[in-house]
């Protein structure tokens, strides 16, 4: 009886951790079709006979990202909107620019974990820990560091120098989604009520106002 509990309780775990994974691919690729816009978890395959080496690739990474705007950054992404060949494998990247002091604002990645790698120039980067910790892990890294980004943790990168800054980003999903924090908190559509963000932010309602009119 004691045997045949453990086998059953083994199985039961088996299962559980097979069932929080991604199910592994069974077939050698599955380009998305954009065309086509059957609702699934992810985009309809492509034809194989019709894929070519397009599917696979992506040009201009080596080009800087504009940075003249209000957080001094941009985010060049090669995920599976760019290459449709990424599709069901489960990984992305994007080049990041930083103008001198330019931040790429505190944000989270919803179905990804990342690893930032700096090219050109040093950055603060950092995240913070879940509730009720809200634990900083922060550090300053220079050319050739890499940092990890947790799956939906809110974090952050900052140039702190006096010239531009690059970094690479790796991510863990073909589609990671990005949510900057103060666009979608202020820059909401619909807005979200002025009396849950003056109670969530201890401000009175102009300033909401105020912050809501920047977004």
């Amino acid at each position: 009886m004691a045997f045949q509990f453990l086998f059953l309780a083994f199985i039961a775990i088996t299962c559980s951790i097979a069932l929080a994974t991604d199910p592994s691919s069974l077939q050698d690729f599955c380009v998305a079709d954009p065309v086509r816009s059957v609702p699934v978890n992810g985009l309809v395959c492509k034809d194989p006979k019709f894929v070519e080496a397009n599917d696979f690739s992506f040009s201009g990474l080596h080009l800087a990202g504009n940075t003249s705007n209000t957080v001094g950054s941009h985010v060049t992404p090669v995920n599976v909107a760019q290459i449709a060949g990424l599709n069901t494998l489960g990984i992305s990247i994007a080049r990041i620019d930083y103008a001198p002091w330019g931040v790429n604002s505190p944000h989270t990645h919803p179905r990804a974990s990342e690893v930032l790698t700096v090219l050109e120039g040093s950055l603060q980067v950092g995240f913070i820990t879940s509730h009720p910790e809200n634990r900083l892990i922060t550090k300053i890294l220079h050319v050739g560091d890499v940092f990890v980004f947790p799956v939906g943790l809110l974090h952050f990168q900052r140039n702190i120098g006096y010239g531009n800054a690059v970094a690479i980003a790796a991510l863990s999903s073909q589609n990671p989604g990005v949510i900057t924090i103060a666009n979608a908190v202020f820059g909401s559509n619909p807005d979200i009520s002025s009396d849950v963000l003056t109670r969530a932010f201890q401000v009175d309602k102009d300033t909401i106002y105020n912050f809501q009119s920047r977004f």
